[in-house]
């Protein structure tokens, strides 16, 4: 009875299209879940994301749960997961994702999950960064170490949301540094993000992870543009 009081002032909705939540489903309706676009690249071996890469980072392995469009689903979730305070996304997403990668066999000799940083400004703002349970989540289903303290943010900068791809790629120089070094030498890391763009803010990230000894990249993001 409580339950049903709390629902009818606080109802449960649907994250990606807005509807009521029945009492079994969390987070994502089954329609949605059923209908959001999801890639498949890891078990169709497609290289999309790391052709968004080429010539500029060296990644094993990469991967995106869903392709993002415009004013869809998938914006929705990551907007809600970014800037309406709802991390239980990045869990979902995480789960889901991770999920399927252990499964795979390219994903078995992850040694580490890293997730792209929020400078701690940004971070003491929002709360929490938008990667954290995605990764962590992924990191559970691969039974391996989630790292958030080698690769730190250390200039703040505007959200890129409204910017031209070329302002993007521009303002990730000399973002990141590298700490606790020895955590990922001789290990194969996957980088988390929310979605690949340009590939700027993680081939920024892989340059800076790359100072490390002999070590080997994969990515996987909640989703390609």
């Amino acid at each position: 009875m409580l339950k049903s009081i709390v629902n009818l002032f606080f109802p449960k909705v649907c994250n990606a299209c807005n509807n009521l939540l029945n009492e079994n489903t969390d987070t994502i309706c089954l329609d949605c879940r059923h209908d959001l676009p999801v890639t498949n690249f890891h078990f169709d071996n497609n290289d999309a994301v790391k052709n968004v890469l080429y010539g500029r980072a060296e990644v094993e392995n990469s991967t995106a749960l869903f392709r993002f469009e415009k004013k869809g689903n998938v914006q929705r979730l990551i907007h809600n997961l970014k800037y309406k305070d709802n991390e239980h996304i990045g869990f979902v997403l995480g789960n889901w994702l991770g999920g399927e990668l252990k499964t795979i066999d390219a994903y078995k000799d992850i040694d580490a999950v890293i997730p792209v940083p929020l400078h701690k400004k940004k971070l003491k703002k929002r709360g929490y960064n938008q990667v954290a349970q995605f990764g962590n989540q992924i990191a559970k289903a691969l039974e391996v170490d989630y790292l958030d303290d080698v690769l730190l943010k250390v200039t703040n900068t505007k959200s890129q949301v409204n910017k031209k791809r070329l302002a993007r790629w521009n303002n990730n120089e000399e973002l990141f540094t590298l700490e606790n070094q020895n955590k990922i030498e001789n290990k194969h890391i996957l980088i988390v993000d929310d979605i690949i763009t340009t590939g700027a803010t993680l081939e920024a990230c892989i340059a800076v992870l790359k100072q490390s000894k002999n070590i080997k990249i994969s990515i996987a993001t909640m989703a390609i543009a």
